[in-house]
């Protein structure tokens, strides 16, 4: 039995790499329903080596692709282009799936809520997925060419 019936997570899903598959296999193990946010293009600009962030359609295919293959079905992708995304939108959400690294946006998302006179949302936090180097799995570290999706270092061939 499902803890909650609608449950909320979002990010930019660059790379879709274990930490983020965690993070998604969380969602739909404590949600019935999962509204994904997805971040748009515009919102990425920002981020480390943003030029190869990998364009929404891919994202958003990946996703999806990502979903079939694991069966989940009751799910919604919504783009969004702020922090926020629809979070303080949607009345019936119950609960918001993060990472170490995202807990401080679902306080951030809990307050806009609160200023709209919603509930906050129980905050499920999964731990941090550690990449083959011993740092956090990230896509910053895929896009600097450094570890795979995987964790896994990347072996740079020696230039003669």
């Amino acid at each position: 039995m499902k803890k909650y019936k609608k449950v909320v997570v979002g990010g930019t899903f660059d790379h879709l790499h274990l930490g983020h598959k965690a993070l998604l296999r969380k969602a739909f193990e404590v949600g019935e329903y999962v509204y994904v946010g997805l971040t748009s293009d515009e919102m990425v600009k920002k981020k480390k080596f943003s030029e190869r962030v990998l364009p929404y359609e891919r994202r958003l295919k990946d996703l999806i692709t990502f979903f079939e293959v694991n069966k989940f079905k009751n799910y919604r992708i919504i783009k969004i282009h702020n922090a926020i995304g629809f979070a303080d939108k949607i009345k019936s959400l119950e609960a918001i799936v993060v990472s170490e690294e995202t807990y401080k946006g679902a306080l951030l998302i809990n307050r806009a809520r609160k200023e709209k006179g919603l509930k906050p949302l129980e905050i499920v936090k999964i731990g941090i997925i550690k990449a083959q180097t011993g740092n956090k799995l990230s896509s910053t570290l895929i896009r600097a060419g450094l570890i795979d999706p995987f964790g896994k270092m990347i072996k740079k061939v020696k230039k003669r």
